[in-house]
This record gives structure tokens, C-alpha cells and sequence, in this order.
């Protein structure tokens, strides 16, 4: 959401925000409600107002028996009633366009994102890890299927398209991870394990951003709640409506969840494995701050994803995402990209996003420092610690041999009883 105060103060500084995400300007619509708005409320204060003096007068003429007088200003109330009523109408529904115009208007980008309309203008921050020599790379589909431990077609007679099944040793690997990951961010990071809501209301998701604009992305029960897409939904969402005491910023917490997608934006894209899944379960990090600490959280919150990265040597990519690649909440987002041997090439693994107070007025998540009355809004954060099918992709495809076994990474192996390959 946005102040509607600094659009008023700066509208050229916004369009020029909006301009670098490929969208027209939208000030002139904001102001032109905005002005709507506030004229109606000035109409309505005046009338409330009159009708007040006005009953006070109605009593002062009975009192003075002037039946006259007070029938004409009997009258004059229901004159004005009348006007009450049109005029809270048109704040109704002025208000009501003003809210949902800036409500499906994403966030600002900082002033130091790369301006471009998409992927192409991302620009590389770091690589670390050499890719593995695979002569010839079976991709993680064929290597599970003839392990006999993936079954997509099953998967499909049950649910359909994009879903997998995973059996035996597969199955605990991709247990393992998700311990593996969830112990490192807690013990080595400090962040707080949660065991959030897997469904919520339309408040959460609103407040996170995913509500109105990307409700086709999302899977919806019949009772209105909504499954969420990934945990940052929830977590985020534990400040909602609350006053945080500056005093314990920033807060670090995270989870491990299932998280559910429809994919309705990716028709034809990796159809092919387990690259993009209705279903899958990540380990979500979500830190609350103080507004001056949020750009050294966000760089310590990439450290922190990259570490998982590095403990099970895969070899990775960190990218800084243009203008027009970043998300609709987030005012600047790092990717991190691991190596794929069968696609010869970087996938998405975690995405890391600052999103400064912009959650926070959409949820109402404020703190305030010990001893002061004034308030302000937090800033959130959150990113992937990892996204856990994707890094079983990349284990998978990175520590296959000849023969077609795989290897388990040595940080795994107490989370596997020691076993060292499978297959």
C-alpha cells in the first residue's frame, strides 16, 4: 500500500517508480480520487455539522413556543439529512476506488535496482562453485524414474499435472533437506522455528500482496480461506495489527511448510519434472525490522541462503533482479541461481526481497521506540532458505555418477543414518 500523503507532495517521483515497472502514469487517476474523496468528506463534515447546530436551535425556538421557527428548522434537518446521506455515499465510493487503485499498485523499486523491463537487464552480483563434470547429465526425471523412487504418472491419475510422487530414499532425502535446512537456519542463524497456519483469510494474503491483484496464482478452499503459497504469508502476517517494541527488532523467524501455487501465469513452462509444482515444501526466512535496519538484514538474509547452498557444494549464482523481474511487493530482491547440469544453465532456488513499509501499511505492523508515543511502520523481509524440490533437483542431477546412482552431500548423511549414495 501507499501514503497517499507523499504521492500528494511528490506524484512525479511515483510515476517515475511505476515507470521503470512498465506501467503508465497513475497519479493523475490517484489525485483525481483523492481530491473526489476529500471534497466529499468536506461536504459531509459541514452537513453533520449544520445538522447539529441546527437541532441545538430546534430546541431553543420550542423553548421560546416559536412553532414557526422550529418547523422551518425542522425542515432545514431533513434537507440535510438527505445531503448526509448523498454525501457519505459519494466518500463511500470515491474511498472504496482510492483503496483498490493503490491497493493493485506495486511497490517502489530503491534507487540502486537496475531499471529493465525484464530478466535480460538482471545483473550478476557473484558466483561461487564450479559446476560439476558430467559428461553426459541424465536430468533428475530420469534418474528418479529408473531408481524407481518418482512417479509422475501416479502422481497425475491422482491430482493431475505438476504433482510428484516421491518413494523410498528420494523420499527421506527430500525429508532430510527440509531438517537439514530448518536446523541450519535456527542453530547457525538464529532464526525463530514457527509451525504457522497452512490456511488463512483474505487480511493475510491482502497484507502480504498477493490479494487482489494475483488471486488466480492461488488456491482457494470453499470456506474462503486460502492455502498458502509459501509461509512468508504467515509469518509476516504474526505482526499484522500489532506494535512491536523497537527494542526486540529485528525479529528472524522461520518455517518449514508445504505451499501450494496454481501456476496459472506459467501455461508450458517446465512441464517437465519437478522444476514447478502445485505443491512443495520450502523453508521460508522472514525478518521484521526498524526501518534503518532493513538494507543490512536483507544483505545478511542472502548470506544466510547462500550458506545452505555452500554447506551442500552446489555450485550457485547470486543476481540483483531489474525493475521490471521483481515481485509486486518487493523494492529490491536478490536471486540466488543453482546450477542444473541437464539444463546446462541457472535455476531460481531462493529469491531474497526487501519490501520496506510496504507490507507493513497493508497490515498495519508498526513499532514504537521504549518511552516514545509516536509510532512507525516496521519494514519486512523474505526470502527462501530453500525452496527444498528444487534443491533436491539440483542434489539429484549435481551428485549423479555414471551408473546412474546418486550421491548424498556429507551434510545430509546424519539425516540419512549415514547412508552415502543412493541407488
Amino acid at each position: 500500500m501507499h501514503d497517499i500523503k507523499a504521492i500528494r507532495e511528490t506524484p512525479d517521483a511515483y510515476d517515475r517508480a511505476w515507470a521503470s515497472k512498465g506501467l503508465s502514469p497513475q497519479t493523475p487517476a490517484i489525485l483525481e480520487l483523492d481530491q473526489q474523496l476529500r471534497t466529499a468528506q468536506t461536504a459531509l463534515q459541514a452537513a453533520q455539522s449544520r445538522r447539529n447546530d441546527v437541532s441545538k436551535l430546534i430546541g431553543i425556538a420550542k423553548g421560546k413556543k416559536d412553532e414557526v421557527g422550529a418547523a422551518q428548522l425542522m425542515a432545514e434537518v431533513e434537507l440535510l439529512k438527505t445531503e448526509i446521506a448523498r454525501e457519505g455515499e459519494a466518500e463511500r465510493v470515491s474511498g472504496e476506488a482510492l483503496r483498490g487503485l493503490l491497493a493493485a499498485l506495486p511497490n517502489l523499486p530503491a534507487e540502486d535496482v537496475p531499471v529493465g523491463e525484464d530478466e535480460s537487464a538482471n545483473q550478476e552480483v557473484r558466483r561461487w562453485g564450479e559446476p560439476f563434470a558430467i559428461a553426459k547429465p541424465r536430468d533428475h526425471v530420469e534418474l528418479g524414474e529408473t531408481l524407481g523412487l518418482m512417479d509422475f504418472e501416479a502422481a497425475a491419475r491422482m491430482s493431475g499435472a505438476r504433482f510428484t510422487v516421491l518413494k523410498g530414499q528420494l523420499a527421506r532425502l527430500e525429508r532430510a533437506l527440509g531438517q537439514f535446512m530448518l536446523d541450519f537456519q535456527t542453530r547457525e542463524h538464529g532464526y525463530l522455528e514457527v509451525s504457522p497456519p497452512l490456511l488463512v483469510r483474505d487480511d493475510a494474503v491482502f497484507g502480504t500482496g498477493q490479494l487482489p491483484k494475483f488471486a488466480e496464482d492461488l488456491f482457494r478452499t470453499t470456506d474462503g480461506r486460502w492455502l498458502i503459497p509459501t509461509a512468508e504469508v504467515s509469518l509476516t502476517n504474526l505482526v499484522r495489527e500489532q506494535i512491536t517494541a523497537e527494542e526486540a527488532l529485528p525479529l528472524r523467524l522461520t518455517a518449514l511448510t508445504p505451499c501450494f501455487r496454481s501456476e496459472a501465469g506459467a501455461s508450458g513452462r517446465d512441464t517437465r519434472g519437478m522444476i514447478r509444482q502445485h505443491q512443495f515444501y520450502k523453508v521460508e526466512l522472514v525478518s521484521i525490522t526498524a526501518p534503518e535496519q532493513s538494507d543490512a538484514e536483507h544483505e545478511r538474509m542472502v548470506e544466510c541462503a547462500e550458506a545452505v547452498l555452500k554447506r551442500l557444494d552446489l555450485p550457485f549464482r547470486t543476481v540483483l533482479l531489474s525493475t521490471g523481474d521483481m515481485g509486486f511487493s518487493a523494492r529490491k530482491t536478490f536471486d540466488l541461481e543453482v546450477w542444473i547440469p541437464s539444463q546446462g544453465a541457472y535455476r531460481e532456488i531462493s529469491s531474497c526481497s526487501n519490501c520496506g513499509d510496504f507490507q507493513a501499511r497493508r497490515m498495519d505492523a508498526r513499532c514504537r521506540k521504549s518511552g516514545e508515543k509516536g509510532t512507525r511502520f516496521v519494514h519486512t523481509l523474505n526470502g527462501s532458505g530453500l525452496a527444498v524440490g528444487r534443491t533436491l533437483v539440483a542434489v539429484i542431477e549435481n551428485y549423479q555418477d555414471e551408473n546412474g546412482r546418486i550421491a548424498v552431500p556429507q551434510a545430509l548423511q546424519p539425516y540419512m543414518g549415514g547412508l552415502t549414495h543412493i541407488g
